[in-house]
């Protein structure tokens, strides 16, 4: 095995480790701390490293986690659909939506980076095996190693569970105006993965709106739409066909 501060596989350039993450793949603590002394590595925040000369970007602290974390880690929700340019409606220069189903880091936020990292857990939104059959995780490559991707299908599922307390109901219609390339087959095992019932319901309100041509390949009476009203907008119109209320300019 290469020394340490040689072993770029174990720690990439542009990219970052945790010391109990080394650890636990053997590195001793003193080539750890001898690395540090040395400047071949240097401290990002307390208990992460990274080596010196390339800038740990935020594509790198993304293929990071996924090579530290048991379950998935990726970017997802609205800042998917700005990676696929499909988020004009959104201001997201700032933010990068994660989405995991284990809870953040505590060091994640005090990086020094110029983007807020929003931390997501999916336990809520998503049947894991489920959405394992969707294959709808692309891996984007990276200086030894990459970071995943959602697909707009599953980033526009997600990004409808924050309606309306982060993403107006607005913006989620202008984009789901833009959405004419979905594909159906991966909606429908998506939709049949996805925990979230007022997302699903509010999903199947926005794609009858603009009937693209995907619309017509997916039965809402197919999937788990759960019982009952659900409010979506207080004081708003009720939408009889999906149980829920809209802004009143949506009730026609």
């Amino acid at each position: 095995m290469l020394p340490l501060t040689e072993n770029t596989e174990l720690l990439p350039y542009g990219q970052l480790a945790t010391r109990q993450w080394l650890l636990a793949q053997g590195v001793e603590v003193y080539q750890i701390d001898n690395a540090l002394k040395s400047k071949k590595f240097e401290s990002l925040a307390r208990g992460v490293v990274a080596r010196p000369g390339v800038p740990v970007e935020w594509q790198g602290v993304l293929a990071s986690l996924y090579r530290m974390f048991e379950c998935p880690v990726y970017v997802g929700g609205a800042s998917a659909l700005a990676q696929h340019g499909l988020a004009h409606y959104i201001q997201l220069q700032t933010v990068i939506d994660i989405y995991a189903s284990q809870p953040a880091p505590s060091w994640l936020n005090k990086l020094s980076c110029s983007l807020e990292f929003r931390w997501h857990t999916t336990v809520q939104i998503w049947d894991a095996e489920k959405l394992l059959a969707a294959n709808s995780l692309k891996p984007v490559p990276l200086h030894q190693g990459c970071w995943l991707l959602a697909s707009p299908e599953q980033a526009y599922l997600e990004l409808l569970t924050k309606v309306p307390s982060v993403i107006s109901f607005e913006q989620a219609d202008n984009i789901m105006q833009s959405l004419v390339n979905l594909s159906p087959r991966r909606l429908d095992v998506l939709l049949h993965a996805c925990k979230h019932v007022l997302a699903k319901r509010l999903f199947f309100f926005f794609a009858d709106r603009y009937q693209h041509a995907w619309r017509n390949k997916l039965e809402p009476e197919s999937y788990d739409l759960g019982a009952g009203k659900r409010s979506v907008i207080k004081g708003g119109s009720f939408n009889k066909a999906y149980q829920i209320t809209v802004p009143e300019a949506f009730s026609g």
